[in-house]
């Protein structure tokens, strides 16, 4: 089980930047899969990133180059820095967990709006 809290979230204008957090309540180096969803009004949501106790990373074809995750175990923290924001890149993004690889199970965070407009 873990529980999970964004923060970072706001409104940018296009070719800015943003950081978001979403700290644990458990050491990030033992979550099996720890990453971030994002969803736009009226569209389905999106797997943006994710990071495995292993190190490795994967991103969104629409992120890629522009968006970096990572983790601090001492804050037991995963951050996603997103540079380069598009107006496409509005929505709600949410952080998710799973802790296991032998359960399916994901925890999320509550969410946090993400909003690219001049």
């Amino acid at each position: 089980q873990v529980q999970l809290v964004e923060s970072g979230g706001g409104l940018v204008q296009p070719g800015g930047s943003l950081r978001l957090s979403c700290a644990a309540s458990r050491s990030i180096f033992s979550i099996f899969v720890i990453g971030w969803y994002r969803q736009a009004p009226g569209k389905q949501r999106e797997l943006v990133a994710t990071l495995t106790s292993g190190s490795n990373t994967n991103y969104a074809d629409s992120v890629k180059g522009r968006f970096t995750i990572s983790r601090d175990g001492a804050k037991n923290t995963v951050s996603l820095q997103m540079n380069s924001l598009k107006p496409e890149d509005t929505a709600v993004y949410s952080c998710y967990a799973q802790p296991s690889l032998s359960s399916p199970r994901l925890y999320w965070g509550q969410g946090t709006q993400v909003t690219v407009s001049s």
